[in-house]
C-alpha cells in the first residue's frame, strides 16, 4: 500500500472561470496556531494530547502527521517557557524532539564555552520565527515579574518569586536533559551528548547530587574538564575533580588537588588521607620531577614517609648532576623542615655512599650539633663525666673507652648521638677535620676520644695521643692508635659497636678496612707513645706498653728513654724478654743454618751423578815457541790457592771403609771409586 500524502485532502472542488477552489478541513498545525495566537494553550495542549493518541492508535505513522504533532510541541513548549510555564514547557519541547543544545543556550552559567555561534541546530521554519526572544531563562523570570518597588529584583516579594522560578528552571532542564539522555542519548551524535553529560555534571556538582554525579563520572569519560573544574571547586566536589585529574593522568593537578586538602584549604570527608594518596601516586609514577617536588613539600608533612619516597628513587645520571641535584634537594628540605633535611644528609651520605666533602663536613657538624646540645643538658653532661671518671679509675683497663661507655650508658637518643658521631668522624675522610676540631677545641677536655680522632686526621698525633693516654687515660685506644693506622678506635672495637648498637651504616663500610699506611708508621708512634707514658710519669702504662709491643722497641733505645730514678723491676720484665727474645733469634738462626747446609749437602750429592756422567772440559796450556811441555793455568790473581771443592768431604762407609777416619780424597769423574764395589755412595 502506497503511503498516503502528508497535505490535507479535499473532497469538494468549485470550478469557476479562472480559478478552482477547494473546501479543505483545518490542519493540525493550523488549529493549534489559532489557540496559541489567542493563548489558549490549554486548548492547544488538548489538540496535541489528541492528535498523539490517534497516532498511537495506528499501526503505521505518517511521518508527515508526526512531524505535525512534534511541530505543535515545539510551539507549545516554547510558549510555556516565555510565560515560565516550565515544567510544561520541558514536556513539550521534549516530546517535540528539541535538540538540547536549543535549551541549555538560555543558561549560560551552564553552557560556559560549550556552544559557540557557529553551532547549527536542526529547527523547524514556523518554530524558529516564534523561539523565545530572550538570551536567557533570568531574563525570561525578569521580564515575565511584576514590578514592584523599589525594583523587581529587590523587592522582597518579587525576590521570592524570582527564586521559585529560577529552580523551577533549573530543575526543567535536569529533567530534560536526564530524560534525553536516557531516551536518545545512544543514538545521538557523540559531541552533543559529551555537552549534555557535561551540564548534566555541572548541575549534579552544584545541587550536591553526589551519587548521581559520580555514576555519571564513571559513565562518560569524555566529560569536558575545563567546564567542569571551577564547577567542581566553588561546589566543594573536589573527590569528583581529583577523580577526573586520576583519570586523565593529570598527576601534576592531581598532587596540587590533594595538597590543597591536606593544607585545609580544601575540605572533602571522601578524601581523608590526601598525603597517603599523594605518596601512593608518585612511588607508582616514579616520576623524578614530580617526586622531588612534592617529596620536598611533603618533608614538611610527615618527614618519615617523604624521606622514603625520595631516597627510593635511583640515580640516572652522570655523577656530577646527581651531586648537584641531591644538594639541590637538600636545600630544599632544610628550607621546610630542617630534621627532615638531617635524615636525608644521612641518607646520601650513609646509603647512598656520597663522597661529595661538603655532604660529609655538614654531616659531621650535624653529629657534632647533636653532641655539644647533649653536653648543653647539665644532666647528660655529668652522666658523660662520671663515665669517664669511672673509667679512669680502672687501672690500666684493656677495654677501650667507646665500649666502656656504651656498655655502661642507659640507652638515650643522647647516647646514640655520640656513638654515631664517634663512629663517624673515625670512618669518613672526606670531612673538613680542621673545622671539625675548631669547634670541638672549647669542650676538648669533655671529648677528649673525638677530639683525638679528629687530631689523628689531620696528623696531630702528638696531641692525640696525649689525649687518649693522659687525658682519657685509655691505654688500649692508645696503642690502637700506633698500630691501626692512627684509629684512636680499634677497628673490632667499632665493628662490635656498630653490630650491637645497630649502626653498621655510620662506619660507611670501613670497619674492616686496612688503611694504606697500616703499621707503616707503629714504630714512631709506638715511640711517640712511651714519650707521652714517660713525661706524664705513667711507670705501669710504660711498662704495660713496652711487655705488649717489645718486639717494636729497639733495647738501646728504651735505655736511652727510660729515666733513671725508675725502680728497675718497672723494667726488668721488659728487658728479660728482649733478652730471651734474641737469645731465640740467635738459636733460631743456627737452626735454619744447618737445616740450609743440609739441604746442600743433599742437593750436592743429587747432582753427583749427573756431573760425573757429563765428564770434565779439560783445559790445556798453549805450546810456546820453546816446545816446552804443558802448563797448568796460574790461578786467579785475587787468590792464592785453588780450593778443591771435593776434596775434605767427609763420606760415612756403611759397609766399615774408613770408619772411624775421616777419607779425603779427589776423584776424577771418569775414573772408579776406590772399593767402589756394590756400595751406594748416595
Amino acid at each position: 500500500m502506497s503511503e498516503q500524502p502528508s497535505y490535507p485532502r479535499s473532497s469538494l472542488l468549485v470550478l469557476a472561470f479562472n480559478s478552482v477552489q477547494a473546501l479543505l478541513p483545518t490542519t493540525l498545525i493550523d488549529k493549534a496556531e489559532a489557540y496559541l495566537d489567542v493563548h489558549r494553550i490549554d486548548d492547544a495542549v488538548a489538540l496535541a494530547d489528541e492528535q498523539r493518541k490517534k497516532l498511537q492508535a495506528q499501526l503505521t505513522v505518517d511521518s508527515g502527521e508526526a512531524d505535525a504533532l512534534r511541530y505543535v510541541h515545539l510551539r507549545i513548549g516554547f510558549k510555556c517557557l516565555l510565560e515560565t510555564r516550565f515544567e510544561d514547557a520541558g514536556y513539550h519541547l521534549f516530546e517535540g524532539g528539541l535538540d538540547p543544545r536549543l535549551l541549555i543556550s538560555y543558561y549560560p552559567d551552564l553552557r560556559g564555552s560549550l556552544l559557540s555561534e557557529e553551532d547549527d541546530v536542526e529547527l523547524f521554519e514556523g518554530v524558529a520565527d516564534n523561539v523565545v526572544p530572550f538570551d536567557s531563562v533570568d531574563d525570561i523570570i525578569r521580564n515575565y515579574s511584576p514590578f514592584l518597588a523599589p525594583n523587581t529584583r529587590s523587592a522582597p516579594p518579587t525576590a521570592e518569586l524570582r527564586r521559585i522560578l529560577t529552580t523551577a528552571a533549573y530543575e526543567m532542564l535536569e529533567s530534560f536533559l536526564r530524560k534525553w539522555r536516557r531516551v536518545r542519548g545512544d543514538g545521538s551524535v557523540h559531541e552533543t551528548r559529551v555537552i549534555v553529560d557535561t551540564v548534566l555534571a555541572k548541575i549534579f556538582a552544584l545541587n550536591e547530587k553526589t551519587t548521581d554525579l559520580y555514576a555519571l563520572l564513571g559513565e562518560q569519560p569524555d566529560l569536558i574538564l575545563p567546564e567542569l573544574e571551577s564547577v567542581f571547586i566553588s561546589s566543594g566536589q573536589y573527590n569528583a575533580l581529583c577523580s577526573m585529574y586520576q583519570a586523565r593522568g593529570l598527576d601534576e593537578k592531581l598532587l596540587n588537588a590533594w595538597a590543597r586538602i591536606a593544607e585545609g584549604e580544601w575540605t572533602d570527608p571522601e578524601i581523608p588521607d590526601p598525603l597517603s594518596n599523594m605518596l601512593t601516586l608518585l612511588t607508582v609514577r616514579r616520576n623524578r620531577a614530580l617526586t622531588q617536588q612534592w617529596g620536598v613539600w611533603l618533608a614538611a608533612k610527615d618527614p618519615e614517609r617523604a624521606l622514603k619516597l625520595l631516597t627510593s628513587q635511583g640515580a640516572n645520571r652522570g655523577r656530577k648532576a646527581s651531586v648537584d641535584a641531591d644538594l639541590a634537594t637538600l636545600a630544599q628540605i632544610r628550607a621546610a623542615n630542617p630534621r627532615a633535611a638531617v635524615q636525608f644528609l644521612e641518607h646520601l651520605v650513609l646509603q647512598k655512599r656520597s663522597s661529595d666533602p661538603n655532604l660529609h663536613t655538614e654531616l659531621a657538624q650535624s653529629c657534632i650539633s647533636q653532641v655539644l646540645d647533649a653536653l648543653s643538658d647539665e644532666p647528660t653532661a655529668k652522666l658523660w663525666r662520671a663515665k669517664a671518671a669511672s673509667y679512669a679509675s680502672h687501672a690500666q683497663s684493656n677495654t677501650p673507652f667507646l665500649a666502656y661507655f656504651a656498655s655502661t650508658t642507659p640507652d638515650s637518643p643522647t647516647k646514640r648521638a655520640r656513638l654515631r658521631a664517634a663512629l663517624f668522624l673515625q670512618s669518613s675522610s672526606f670531612y673538613d677535620a680542621l673545622a671539625i676540631r675548631e669547634r670541638l677545641l672549647p669542650h676538648a677536655q669533655a671529648l677528649p676520644l673525638e677530639m683525638s680522632i679528629v687530631e689523628g686526621k689531620l696528623g696531630m698525633d702528638h696531641e692525640a695521643l696525649t689525649r687518649l693516654a693522659h687525658t682519657l687515660r685509655d691505654s688500649s685506644s692508645a696503642e690502637a692508635y700506633c698500630t691501626a693506622g692512627r684509629r684512636s678506635l680499634p677497628p673490632k672495637i667499632a665493628r662490635m659497636l656498630a653490630e650491637r648498637e645497630s649502626l653498621a651504616a655510620w662506619t660507611l663500610g670501613t670497619a674492616d678496612a686496612v688503611p694504606a699506611d697500616y703499621g707503616r708508621d707503629a714504630p714512631k708512634l709506638l715511640r711517640m707513645l712511651l714519650d707521652v707514658y714517660i713525661e706524664s710519669g705513667k711507670e705501669d702504662a710504660a711498662a704495660a706498653l713496652m711487655n705488649s709491643q717489645a718486639a717494636t722497641f729497639d733495647v738501646s733505645d728504651v735505655l736511652s728513654r727510660v729515666p733513671d730514678a725508675w725502680p728497675l723491676p718497672s723494667v726488668a720484665t721488659f728487658f728479660s724478654r728482649a733478652l730471651r727474645r734474641s737469645l731465640h733469634e740467635k738459636h733460631e738462626a743456627l737452626i735454619v743454618k744447618g737445616i740450609a747446609m743440609g739441604q746442600n749437602l743433599a742437593i750436592a750429592d743429587e747432582t753427583h751423578l749427573i756431573l760425573r756422567e757429563q765428564g770434565y772440559l779439560v783445559e790445556e796450556a798453549i805450546d810456546d815457541d820453546d816446545g816446552d811441555n804443558e802448563k797448568a793455568l796460574p790461578p786467579p790473581p785475587d787468590t792464592e790457592e785453588v780450593l778443591d771443592e771435593k776434596a775434605g768431604i767427609d763420606i760415612p762407609r756403611s759397609n766399615g771403609y774408613g770408619q772411624g777416619t775421616m777419607a779425603a780424597a779427589s776423584w776424577d769423574s771418569a775414573a772408579t771409586p776406590p772399593d767402589s764395589g756394590d756400595h751406594d755412595f748416595r
